[in-house]
This record gives C-alpha cells, sequence and structure tokens, in this order.
C-alpha cells in the first residue's frame, strides 16, 4: 500500500510539472478522454523511473557533492534534483515512453514543482499509519 501511494503521489507530482513547466511534457494527445488513455500508463512508468534513479544515483551524487552542498547551503539540493529529473527524461526517451526534459532550467522548475505538490500531497494523505 504504501508503495503504491508514494507511485500515486509522484505521478501527480509529475503531471502538475509537465501541465506547468513548458520544457517538461509528455508526447500524445492534449485533449479529452485519449489524452488520459494515452498518459496514464506512460506517466506511472516514468514516476517508477524516477523512483528507481532517485533511489539509486542520487545518493551517490548526494555524497560526492556534499562540499558544494555545504558551500551553497543546500541550494545545491535544488541542482541535484534537475540532474535527476533529467537522467529521468534522457531514460524515457531511450525507453520511448514519450517523457522530455528539454533542458536544465526546465528540470530546475520540475524539480521544485515535482518537490512541493509532493509535500503538499503527502500532507493531504496523511502519514502511513500502517507502521508499527
Amino acid at each position: 500500500m504504501r508503495f503504491l501511494s508514494w507511485l500515486i503521489t509522484t505521478a501527480i507530482a509529475l503531471a502538475v510539472a509537465a501541465w506547468l513547466i513548458d520544457g517538461i511534457r509528455f508526447t500524445g494527445p492534449s485533449a479529452g478522454q485519449a489524452e488520459i488513455k494515452h498518459k496514464l500508463i506512460p506517466l506511472l512508468v516514468v514516476a517508477l523511473i524516477l523512483g528507481v534513479v532517485s533511489s539509486f544515483v542520487k545518493p551517490l551524487l548526494t555524497i560526492l557533492s556534499i562540499p558544494f552542498i555545504i558551500l551553497t547551503l543546500g541550494l545545491f539540493l535544488l541542482v541535484i534534483n534537475a540532474a535527476m529529473l533529467m537522467l529521468t527524461g534522457w531514460l524515457a526517451e531511450q525507453l520511448d515512453i514519450g517523457f522530455r526534459v528539454s533542458g536544465f532550467w526546465p528540470a530546475v522548475g520540475g524539480a521544485i514543482v515535482i518537490t512541493i505538490v509532493t509535500w503538499i500531497v503527502d500532507g493531504l494523505i496523511g502519514p502511513d499509519t500502517s507502521k508499527r
């Protein structure tokens, strides 16, 4: 259940980022029922890719860039999050999923949007009560 709520939260955050940020997009129809049918599975797959990338690559990058993180008072973490989104976009293109991140600044904006939306959705869902 926890994995499913995480996947849905990440997918919602990605959808909002693609909607708000010019330069982050899913290919295909752009309106109506056809859009939902065409983009739902790619959205979930991209959320899964972002989760895997964030789980394995991000900790390594964070450890290697501790001096930069300290020097910038934590702002370098935003660059790392943007890099994770760009890597996710690149992997999605290689797998022909239909998700594009067109540059560094859209990735930075997307990282900010994804972080904020994830906080909001997690706040609405509430804490995981299955932990004991």
